[in-house]
């Protein structure tokens, strides 16, 4: 990194740019669409995307109505547009959802098919003010989680079987991706947008509800937009935004309002990450709203290719439902190198637990230890305005093979929370002009 890093920012920002696309209008209506929220448009949506691919793309566009779909895949050069009053509802029958290649919490598997999933594709979109609704709820997709609180119901069937056979059984034997065959009766549930090795994506100003997993995830994927996206999904893993193994990703002007991390960045799990190798990179994140959700920005838990060079200003986080601003966290068995994150002019009112929390002890319970410990390092705050930061502005455990090191905060004012900080293993914690419970605060070097 050059010694300014918003100037990286800026030139990193520069490269990201948007796909364009030809103002040739393919109307699902002509391909067959039904907008009753009964007929089953699957087959309406692939010819009309078909058809506009073929012909060098365009738009495909829903008009206002209520249309009932299986998946919907998309192609190279295409914009699936949703005209203000269309909502897409996603179909709640296991038998419309075909399996592909895609990936479970940072592990990757042949499953049922994101909502809307693109593989290999170029110059895609999903734009427009119209509704995505997963349809998910408690009583489809979210009583997998296993938790009562979504629907799950004693003796019912969870996702932790295929969820342990999949990690220790097939990942961490090195068993070939396309030998992971899940889907129907493994009770994994589908991400709801998914660019899979995708290059310039743009998902721009559709609301999003009901998912019935993480909701955005560009995976393995470069040059992607989310602008001015709305998200309201309160069920369980329903991350907002999670781009993973992704490089050159910008997060704008999106409200998140979920039921996990608003967003995550992560880089796989254990086994699977570090086979995979590739870092997520060079992301953006600015102008936005958190409410409701485990975290504002977060890094991790499936990090274990590492993660590098992360921006974010301009942002607004406050809920009673929030419980971290800023958080990292890993493990030894999922290791992984997180540096350079850089954070300035955030509008902090409450959160529940933390203003920043590092944790690199996350989830150590049974089979959560290994030998790959975490490297922290370079974590930036700068002008951070909050009213209530919970428990702790600093929560910070590290190891002591390798401490966390290098945090500053700088033009930070904290003006209520119950501990300043509580540190272990931490090298290099700096306070320039920063104000918590209003006492000036004091650098720590070990």
């Amino acid at each position: 990194m050059e010694s300014n890093p918003w100037d990286e920012m800026i030139a990193i920002e520069k490269t990201i740019v948007p796909p364009t696309f030809k103002d040739t209008i393919y109307n699902i209506m002509d391909f067959g669409a039904v907008s009753d929220s009964v007929t089953l448009n699957s087959n309406a949506f692939k010819k009309a995307i078909q058809k506009c691919s073929e012909n060098g793309g365009g738009i495909v566009l829903v008009p206002s109505g209520v249309f009932l779909s299986g998946p919907i895949h998309l192609m190279n050069n295409v914009n699936l547009h949703l005209e203000e009053g269309a909502e897409i509802l996603f179909s709640t029958n296991l038998d419309d959802y075909p399996t592909v290649h895609t990936s479970y919490e940072g592990t990757e598997l042949m499953n049922f098919s994101p909502l809307i999933y693109a593989f290999r594709k170029k110059n895609i979109a999903i734009t427009g003010k119209g509704i995505l609704n997963g349809q998910a709820s408690v009583n489809f997709w979210w009583p997998w989680s296993g938790k009562d609180t979504y629907g799950w119901a004693k003796g019912e069937p969870t996702q932790m079987t295929s969820l342990a056979i999949l990690k220790d059984s097939l990942s961490e034997k090195g068993v070939p991706v396309n030998e992971r065959v899940f889907g129907k009766g493994q009770y994994l549930r589908p991400s709801f947008i998914e660019p899979f090795e995708c290059e310039n994506v743009l998902i721009q100003g559709v609301k999003i509800i009901n998912a019935p997993f993480w909701v955005i995830h560009p995976l393995k994927s470069s040059n992607v937009t989310v602008d001015g996206v709305t998200i309201e999904s309160h069920g369980p893993n329903n991350d907002g935004c999670d781009p993973e193994y992704s490089k050159n990703v910008i997060i704008k002007n999106s409200t998140f309002n979920t039921g996990d991390d608003c967003i995550a960045i992560k880089s796989g799990r254990n086994e699977d990450g570090r086979r995979v190798g590739i870092k997520s990179e060079n992301i953006i994140i600015k102008n936005c709203v958190m409410l409701d959700g485990h975290g504002g920005v977060v890094i991790g838990s499936e990090i274990s290719a590492g993660v590098q060079n992360v921006f974010v200003e301009n942002c607004k986080m406050d809920s009673p439902n929030l419980d971290r601003a800023i958080r990292i966290k890993t493990n030894t068995k999922r290791g992984g190198k997180v540096e350079n994150v850089y954070v300035r002019n955030l509008d902090i009112g409450q959160v529940k637990e933390a203003v920043l929390k590092i944790n690199l002890f996350y989830g150590t319970y049974a089979n959560q230890e290994g030998a790959y410990i975490p490297q922290v390092k370079n974590i930036y705050l700068e002008n951070i305005q909050v009213v209530n930061g919970g428990r702790y502005g600093i929560l910070a455990k590290g190891h002591k093979e390798i401490p966390i090191k290098d945090i500053t905060f700088k033009d930070v004012t904290i003006k209520k929370v119950d501990s300043a900080y509580v540190l272990e293993n931490v090298k290099n914690l700096n306070f320039i002009n920063t104000y918590i419970n209003g006492k000036l605060m004091n650098s720590i070097s070990n």
